[in-house]
């Protein structure tokens, strides 16, 4: 296993611990290709390393440490966010029930995050502070540009946010 850079000016690089990226794997148990399907195969394999499209780190014991997915990623002026990050500073939040994060066009800088919150049995939401409190946790540049509140999240039958739902919303 080894993690990879996928930012524009190191895209390719080894990482090392504490550092996020794309994990690669490979071994006997990793598929060499697709059958017939070259294209699909470059997309998927750099060499022999199996491309999971999965975000993540280690530490130096060893321990891998998932982040989310890497088609997940909101591109903020030229920084990627994890929406999953920011899900995780918010459910801090004393208010919130549940919450996801999508990224939304803007048109200066790409995107920028949305959270989706449900907020606990009988409690209003106040959006500003809400952004006040990721603001306090987060780089500038993965801070709040909007919050909804909503009823429910969208999940699947596994619990797996549907992120598309939420774009429709």
């Amino acid at each position: 296993m080894r993690i990879v850079s996928t930012g524009d000016d190191t895209f390719g690089r080894n990482l090392g611990p504490h550092e996020v990226g794309e994990i690669y794997i490979r071994g006997p148990q990793v598929m060499k290709g697709y059958y017939k399907n070259p294209k699909a195969t470059a997309n998927t394999m750099d060499g022999d390393w199996y491309k999971t499209d999965d975000l993540g780190h280690y530490t130096e014991d060893g321990t891998l440490y998932l982040q989310g997915r890497l088609k997940e990623l909101i591109k903020v002026k030229g920084y990627q966010v994890a929406p999953t990050e920011l899900e995780e500073v918010i459910r801090y939040y004393d208010n919130v029930k549940d919450v996801a994060v999508i990224g939304v066009t803007h048109e200066n800088y790409g995107e920028i995050p949305k959270a989706f919150v449900v907020p606990k049995s009988g409690v209003k939401i106040n959006e500003n502070e809400l952004k006040e409190f990721v603001a306090k946790h987060v780089a500038k540049y993965k801070q709040l540009g909007y919050v909804q509140v909503i009823e429910n999240i969208p999940k699947s039958a596994s619990g797996k946010i549907l992120r598309k739902e939420l774009e429709n919303l």
